[in-house]
């Protein structure tokens, strides 16, 4: 392989550009997840236990979600009481599992690294040792 050849196959090489950002922060993908297993969608207090969120906290990511089109938003009365009821678009649905086969890979990938560094045994080219006391 031409010495360009390697140095673009490493280059970016572990980038996962498909870990869609608005899906991967903690709290929206705590949230899809939720949605995810519930397709008929959750009121908002059960959301908020689920993912372990305050309201606030939770209203603000349902915002990100709901203005990326991955989720839908229904406020309503239950029993003359106010009641928001979220669920997860097609198109969200779509996003999520595109997420988790790149995720998938990102696990693939660092299983590899792993087990090809601990068979090497040796520290890379140009790294000195630590001489411990």
């Amino acid at each position: 392989m031409p010495k360009t050849d390697l140095k673009n196959a490493r280059t970016g090489r572990f980038a996962y550009d498909g870990l869609d950002r608005v899906i991967h922060e903690k709290a929206r993908l705590s949230v899809l997840t939720s949605l995810v297993a519930h397709p008929k969608g959750l009121v908002f207090g059960d959301l908020k236990q689920m993912c372990g969120l305050t309201d606030g906290n939770l209203s603000r990511h349902l915002q990100v979600l709901d203005e990326a089109r991955l989720i839908e938003i229904e406020k309503g009365y239950d029993h003359n009481r106010p009641q928001t009821v979220c669920r997860i678009t097609a198109q969200g649905r779509r996003r999520y599992l595109d997420y988790l086969k790149v995720l998938e890979q990102v696990v693939q990938d660092a299983a590899s690294a792993a087990k090809a560094g601990s068979a090497r045994g040796a520290a890379p080219p140009g790294t000195r040792r630590l001489k411990l006391a």
